[in-house]
């Protein structure tokens, strides 16, 4: 299992809680990590806080404000919506298929995989 806030920036959900915007607190930072003086010297990393729940999210994916504003927003109400809706969330319901998805891949990777070294066997065994 997973912690519930990391579930959060699965894309495909539409029936999250809305955020209203009395209850954010926004920041613009300095962003941290490479990029050098475009990094350090602007201000395009925003910090957003959820009031009622005390959630914060950093966004600093792109060098534009407003573009990171609007992921931080998207982040921000995916978990939220996590936070108050719990297991009933479509974002927890989202990452748990695609968890269980990428497991069934992983299972039947390994089985052809055996099949393969299981064919090659035979194989040496038919020349023998």
């Amino acid at each position: 299992s997973f912690p519930l806030l990391q579930a959060a920036r699965k894309r495909n959900s539409l029936n999250l809680l809305e955020l209203s915007e009395a209850e954010l607190e926004e920041q613009f930072v300095r962003g941290d990590g490479p990029g050098g003086q475009a990094t350090n010297k602007t201000n395009n990393c925003v910090v957003l806080k959820h009031i009622p729940s005390g959630i914060v999210v950093k966004c600093h994916q792109t060098r534009s404000v407003e573009k990171n504003r609007k992921i931080a927003r998207e982040i921000l109400q995916e978990k939220v919506d996590l936070f108050y809706k719990g297991e009933d969330s479509d974002v927890f319901k989202e990452k748990k298929a695609s968890e269980k998805q990428k497991q069934e891949k992983k299972r039947r990777a390994k089985e052809n995989l055996e099949r393969k070294k299981l064919f090659k066997e035979m194989q040496q065994l038919d020349k023998e």
